[in-house]
């Protein structure tokens, strides 16, 4: 894989888990406009890095494979 291929896979991790969390924050305030506590809280969020392995640490050795 280039390294225009590698950027190009990367950026479109970071798109899919964008819209994933974007989602769970929509989750997340419609549960406080009924005065829910929330659906998703900090590890989800963080889960969502991690299943689409777009960490810093994950990123920075993909490039160094």
């Amino acid at each position: 894989m280039t390294e225009e291929q590698k950027a190009a896979y990367i950026h479109a991790q970071a798109v899919c888990a964008q819209l994933e969390m974007e989602g769970m924050l929509v989750a997340n305030r419609a549960c406080e406009m009924f005065s829910r506590p929330h659906e998703f809280g900090r590890d989800d969020f963080m889960k969502v890095m991690e299943k689409y392995v777009i960490g810093h640490n994950d990123v920075v050795g993909f490039f160094h494979d």
